[in-house]
């Protein structure tokens, strides 16, 4: 669905991009992690066509975004992390906005509305932030368009407000979509995506699907001072080490990816060869 080979992006003189490749898949709820100002907006701005390689090539759809056509256009949707929502009622929004998109659903976007508790009789700009990002929100997800890519979502989102907003994702996504969702709030992405992706400094770090992970990796509690200094990562809790280390059961544990975030940063090259090590057998 969206294949990104050699990329390479710079801001004048500031290199983002040397060489990057990756690949999305439809069906899938990505996300990708790091930190503010490491080339995660870059990269969506790249695949939705506002910004321009200066070598390499991004197919998304079947189209290169850097064209606009209309047929590629009004089949992806960007939800930024700044936005400006026009002075008028939502209902007026929908009617100017909702025909560039042919799949657009104005029974799910009221659905949508009434999950984040917002009236369809409210005017744009007299809402808080907050407010305005879950109209925006509802509306992406409404176009059902087939790329849909999320910039740092969960900002300006109360407690209550992104446990909604992982619920209405996690019901959207479908065998023909592919959503990706780019933030540095790790915790707020737990139990919703199934493919994390780690940049850093223009460069991905890690790239593996929860399932693999959870496979191969044990995050838990530890007393153990020898398992905790052979551990990936190690941090100090109340009730003794919180450690990432490799898994030695049959099982599948819970993933915490505040602490694999932390564990990529870190100690990335012994992690990820962990995974290299897996593939291999």
């Amino acid at each position: 669905m969206i294949d990104i080979k050699n990329l390479h992006f710079s801001y004048k003189k500031k290199k983002v991009f040397n060489g990057l490749s990756l690949s999305f898949a439809p069906g899938h709820i990505y996300g990708l992690l790091g930190k503010n100002g490491t080339g995660k907006s870059t990269l969506l701005k790249n695949i939705i066509g506002s910004l321009f390689p200066n070598e390499g090539s991004i197919n998304a759809l079947g189209f290169v975004p850097g064209k606009r056509q209309p047929a590629f256009l009004q089949d992806v949707f960007i939800v930024p992390e700044e936005f400006y929502l026009p002075d008028v009622p939502i209902k007026e929004f929908l009617n100017c906005n909702a025909s560039f998109y042919p799949k657009f659903n104005r029974q799910q976007f009221e659905t949508y509305l009434q999950e984040f508790d917002i009236p369809m009789g409210n005017r744009l700009q007299q809402m808080s932030y907050g407010q305005k990002k879950k109209v925006l929100i509802s509306f992406a997800l409404a176009c059902n368009t087939s790329i849909l890519l999320m910039d740092e979502p969960s900002n300006g989102l109360d407690i209550m407000s992104k446990s909604q907003f992982r619920k209405v994702i996690a019901g959207a996504i479908d065998e023909s979509k592919c959503i990706i969702i780019s933030t540095h709030q790790v915790k707020d992405l737990e139990s919703l995506i199934d493919r994390i992706t780690i940049i850093d400094e223009g460069k991905i770090l890690f790239d593996q699907n929860i399932d693999t992970i959870s496979a191969a990796l044990s995050f838990k509690i530890s007393f153990d001072d020898e398992e905790t200094r052979a551990a990936f990562y190690k941090e100090e809790s109340l009730k003794g080490n919180a450690i990432i280390t490799t898994n030695t059961s049959d099982g599948e544990g819970k993933i915490d990816l505040e602490m694999l975030y932390k564990a990529v940063v870190t100690n990335g090259d012994a992690l990820n060869k962990v995974f290299t090590k897996s593939a291999n057998q």
